[in-house]
């Protein structure tokens, strides 16, 4: 894999992994990932600002010893994820000098996820600094980005900060800084949607922290380094804080027709109103789109037939992936239809339930729908009309 220079004794030593497709047996990748790290050659003291995956450990230690490094005395950790922390023994056992240092949760779980040597790993808190004889490292707290021990590494003098996670985005690119902000920008969107908008509320306070710092450059763990900070960090104030989009999000699915009628016609009716409206076909809908929709959405409307007196498994398991997300939604209802009956709106409602939303009557036909049916989609389509135009 290249090395490559962000600044003077300053490289990019990780690996792209241009074939990933699927994060955690969970999350697609559609344009594959990286796992950055980060080599800083100090007057005195060298690092290694986070590794790689395990499996890819051998790439790492053959970035380094290309770069002839010849001495390590820190390894840090600021996320202990094995995709960051997977390589750490790899490097221990080639640069048998070097410390980890973490955060305190980060030396606990490193310990038990990888097994490390209690004596190998030291804990830094928050602010806490590092010479590097010509340069100096800040630790940063920055919790919840997305596991509980993470932190952020700032390099004072060059203005740099290494967030790992934090603003991050699953993609895999030749560029090493940002170089097509609209590829990047859906990138970083889509990474947030899956993996950081269930702890909106915690990375507000981490964005307010970050603000503090002059910033020349953000260096993330996986995607291209931004030259420009001011990109990724309003584009989090966006999505974090910003106000919801008068936009409606349509996940449902139909059996026989019925459902899928009715939210047709839901959908087109939106859009004589000009409303922007999305319709996700659970039937076969690639579900980061769906998330990445759900970022800006003012409302979601779930449309889905009863089976065995529950909602359609593939709805259940999209609306509980809402629920788990957390997204900044304000309304919602639901579209559907029944046989001989069943609590399928119980179901979804209950499924919804850590979210804060003001939800507006369903609309369930008997079967295929009647004239009454249809008129109940005005009725909503109206609701969702003054609820957000």
């Amino acid at each position: 894999m290249a090395i490559r220079k962000l600044v003077k004794d300053i490289h990019s030593v990780g690996v792209i992994d241009w074939d990933r497709h699927l994060f955690d047996e969970l999350i697609p990748l559609p344009g594959g990932t990286s796992y950055n790290a980060y080599f800083i050659e100090g007057k005195e003291i060298n690092v290694l600002i986070d590794t790689v995956e395990e499996h890819y450990g051998e790439k790492l230690l053959d970035n380094l010893a290309e770069l002839n490094v010849e001495r390590i005395d820190y390894v840090i950790s600021n996320h202990s994820e094995q995709d960051h922390s997977g390589a750490i023994p790899a490097v221990l056992d080639s640069y048998p000098e070097a410390t980890v240092l973490t955060t305190k949760k980060g030396k606990d779980m490193l310990e038990k996820l990888l097994h490390l040597d209690d004596d190998r790993v030291e804990v830094v808190a928050d602010g806490d600094t590092l010479s590097l004889g010509d340069r100096t490292l800040r630790f940063i707290e920055t919790p919840w980005v997305h596991w509980p021990e993470t932190m952020s590494t700032y390099l004072v003098e060059d203005e740099i900060l290494f967030s790992c996670d934090f603003f991050g985005s699953h993609f895999a690119t030749s560029d090493l800084f940002v170089e097509d902000k609209d590829e990047v920008y859906k990138a970083a969107k889509r990474y947030y949607a899956q993996i950081m908008m269930p702890f909106r509320k915690i990375i507000t306070k981490n964005l307010d922290k970050v603000e503090e710092l002059e910033l020349d450059m953000i260096a993330p763990s996986h995607g291209p380094v931004y030259q420009e900070p001011d990109f990724i960090f309003d584009a989090y104030r966006d999505w974090v804080d910003g106000p919801v989009k008068p936009e409606v999000v349509v996940p449902y699915i139909s059996m026989h027709g019925s459902t899928g009628e009715l939210v047709d016609y839901f959908v087109d009716s939106l859009m004589e109103k000009g409303i922007k409206v999305t319709p996700f076909n659970l039937r076969d809908v690639e579900l980061g789109q769906l998330a990445m929709a759900l970022v800006d959405a003012a409302v979601v409307v779930v449309g889905s037939p009863t089976v065995l007196t529950a909602a359609h498994p593939n709805v259940s398991y999209a609306v509980s992936l809402a629920n788990a997300l957390n997204p900044k939604v304000e309304y919602a209802s639901i579209i559907g239809s029944e046989g001989w009956g069943g609590k399928m709106v119980d179901d979804i409602v209950g499924s919804l339930g850590k979210l804060d939303l003001e939800l507006f009557d369903p609309v369930i036909s008997k079967g295929k729908g009647l004239e009454d049916d249809f008129a109940e989609v005005d009725r909503l389509v109206a609701e969702i009309e003054k609820a957000i135009g």
